[in-house]
């Protein structure tokens, strides 16, 4: 071990696996983290906007600790395995007389950073990038059924992590395509593709949902160069961080000697260059090309042990950028030290509010995936997330939550209503209204199947009752809500049906109702899709059917 972890390289990382703790221990949920929680209370091969991997880590890590830290346990742990691989993987004989600048450089990199004790997706896609490079550079060595095996577990894993795993297997194997005629890379393959059958399984029981959403489904804007492309080029320096300079300019400099050094390159470039050709379809997230930060790493720090000058301005540098770090990290536990408000503030604060005026009653949040598990991981209360057709489905749409709460009294929580039972204000300044209701009802899992006319202009609708119970057809009332090119809403209309079924009083359970219908003429100009909505009760339509492109 000491061979090849110098004692000052482990002190370091002990130092840091410490803090990260602290950091997990002391600071609230951002809300992510809250939803992802939300994932691991009914553990599954997938879920809405995820596969499963950040649900495991936070269930085994629920297994050790409570509260905030049970929630970031496995991060802790992953991070300090992500540092391990990263110095494994540098070779310069060099690296043992500058552990110091590597910790500097690696802590410099503000989103891999934060990483280190928050539990989202992109806390095990860096680990795993990093293990699979490491398997993969001992696979071009040594080729061995071995590795093979466990290179094919660590590329499930990976695609457990996110979809966005993909690229990196991709980059890797199109910076050496000979491997389609190697037979050990296809039984790498092969084990990848027998570990991730249980997600696949779960991807073809829920039609395909995630991908669905992700591909065409999600709500889109139109182009603005400036919060698009633009956007694009500052969130690569955001994840960087103050060595963004010579980090890149080691990506720059970077010579390709050997298929290992080859992979880095196109698992760099080939991730740039894919997001930045999507830059120009939809806003690119900074957290979707966290992965290059693995290999741009390993780049700066070969960089800086051959570099003098390089060396001497990433170690002043790298000193700047741990002060402020650390400065912001006590920030997120303390609002005071910066007049900013971010996600971490006043979480438990407006819980307790609302809990006070809530009291037990289950809480229903009108269009809300954040707040419904933040308020749920701080008071214990059962919450859901109740979504209509201004909004988007999310994991609420899918599990069964509204049976938590049916036939209760329960309190209905929108920002989006004046008046109200009761008010609360969050940090931000935010307000919302509640509205006590009894014995509430709610069917979003109602699915409305649009067939279009072959000749004509009359729609048939089937209107399927996934539920075990029957449904009053005299409680639905049908609307239709027209989008934009990007899936906007920007009118909603009510939808006349006519057909067999409207003479019926009950929708039965596991059984389909039919009607017919014409497209109401909207309002707005160049409609581009519809959706069929479902209203039950006096609640705001539902998601029920999905967006249909019109036909002119």
């Amino acid at each position: 071990m000491a061979q090849k972890f110098p004692r000052l390289f482990l002190v370091l990382l002990a130092v840091l696996f410490v803090l990260n703790l602290i950091q997990a221990s002391f600071t609230e949920l951002i809300y992510d983290e809250a939803y992802y929680w939300y994932y691991a209370q009914n553990m599954a091969w997938g879920y809405f906007d995820h596969p499963p991997m950040v649900a495991f880590m936070i269930k085994l890590g629920s297994f050790f600790f409570n509260g905030e830290l049970g929630v970031r346990f496995m991060s802790c742990v992953l991070s300090v395995g992500t540092y391990l691989i990263l110095w494994l993987l540098i070779n310069n004989p060099k690296k043992k007389e500058y552990v110091i600048h590597f910790f500097l450089l690696v802590f410099s990199f503000t989103l891999m950073n934060a990483y280190g004790f928050l539990t989202l997706p992109d806390t095990p896609l860096l680990f795993f990038t990093a293990l699979f490079l490491w398997l993969y550079k001992q696979f071009l060595n040594d080729p061995s059924t071995k590795i093979s095996i466990l290179l094919g577990i660590v590329m499930a894993a990976l695609m457990y992590s996110k979809y966005h795993a993909v690229l990196v297997i991709l980059f890797v194997f199109l910076s050496n395509y000979r491997l389609v005629f190697d037979k050990k890379a296809w039984l790498a393959v092969i084990v990848a593709l027998i570990c991730y059958t249980p997600h696949f399984i779960w991807l073809y029981q829920n039609d395909f949902i995630s991908i669905t959403f992700h591909l065409s489904e999600r709500p889109n804007q139109a182009y603005k160069f400036d919060s698009f492309t633009l956007g694009f080029f500052l969130n690569q320096i955001v994840i960087i961080g103050l060595l963004f300079f010579w980090t890149y300019r080691s990506l720059f400099k970077f010579k390709i000697t050997d298929r290992f050094s080859k992979a880095l390159a196109y698992l760099v470039c080939g991730i740039l260059v894919f997001f930045f050709i999507s830059s120009f379809n939809r806003r690119v997230q900074a957290q979707w090309t966290i992965v290059i930060s693995i290999p741009l790493a390993i780049m700066a720090f070969n960089h800086l042990l051959e570099n003098a000058k390089s060396r001497k301005w990433m170690y002043r540098i790298g000193f700047v950028s741990l002060a402020l770090l650390l400065y912001a990290r006590a920030w997120m536990v303390y609002q005071p030290l910066f007049p900013l408000y971010y996600e971490t503030h006043g979480n438990k604060q407006w819980v307790k509010e609302l809990q006070e005026k809530a009291g037990d009653l289950p809480i229903v949040f009108e269009n809300s995936y954040r707040r419904a598990p933040m308020y749920e991981f701080y008071s214990g209360i059962p919450a859901i997330s109740l979504n209509n057709y201004m909004y988007r489905k999310n994991q609420y749409s899918i599990d069964g939550s509204e049976e938590r709460v049916r036939d209760k009294k329960i309190l209905y929580v929108t920002p989006y209503r004046e008046g109200g039972d009761i008010t609360y204000t969050t940090l931000d300044g935010s307000v919302f209204h509640g509205f006590f209701m009894d014995n509430f009802q709610s069917y979003r899992r109602l699915q409305c199947i649009v067939e279009r006319p072959e000749t004509g202009t009359i729609h048939q609708l089937k209107v399927v009752n996934p539920y075990p119970f029957d449904i009053p057809l005299q409680q639905l009332k049908y609307t239709i809500s027209y989008s934009n090119a990007y899936k906007q809403v920007k009118q909603m209309l009510p939808l006349k049906v006519k057909g067999d079924g409207i003479r019926g009083s009950l929708l039965k359970s596991q059984d389909t109702v039919h009607f017919n219908f014409e497209l109401p003429l909207p309002t707005m100009e160049n409609p581009v899709y519809f959706r069929i909505g479902i209203s039950e009760n006096g609640l705001l339509p539902g998601l029920n059917g999905k967006p249909i492109k019109i036909v002119e």
